[in-house]
């Protein structure tokens, strides 16, 4: 068993982000909006278990995240406390796991961002919408003359 070094924890958070990257827009992003309803449909209404579940993987971002973390590290070698298929286990895990919590800050941020927008804008219509009835109460003002 190895020891973990913070160079280690620094290349799991690394690996993580395009992986939360792939996983979130593969699944959530207009980009691939098509794609999305194609096998939303299919894993709804799939004729068979096999078909239903498989489309299903590309739906949902903590499912498909873990293709993602294994064809990540199929590329890099990335092995966590043992050298041997134990070290890809464990890293694999591991980088599912920080990949799935930084969709996580990433939803609520957006959700966040979202919400902002909808109080300004509603506040935006309120304020405009009372501009509008106190132009209404004072009635129709008369043109001032210069001169």
């Amino acid at each position: 068993m190895n020891n973990v070094t913070g160079a280690d924890l620094l290349q799991l958070l690394v690996l993580a982000l395009p992986t939360a990257a792939v996983s979130w827009t593969v699944t959530h992003e207009e980009l691939f909006r098509e794609f999305n309803d194609f096998c939303t449909e299919r894993a709804q209404n799939g004729s068979r278990f096999a078909v239903r579940k498989f489309f299903f993987l590309f739906t949902c971002e903590y499912c498909f995240s873990h293709y993602v973390s294994a064809a990540a590290l199929f590329f890099t070698r990335f092995t966590l406390l043992f050298d041997d298929w134990r070290g890809y286990v464990v890293s694999w895990l591991a980088l599912v796991w920080v990949a799935n919590h930084l969709m996580s800050i990433y939803g609520r941020l957006r959700l966040g961002i979202r919400s902002e927008r909808l109080e300004i804008g509603l506040k935006e219509a309120v304020s405009e919408r009372a501009g509008v009835k106190k132009m209404e109460e004072r009635g129709p003002q008369k043109e001032r003359k210069a001169g």
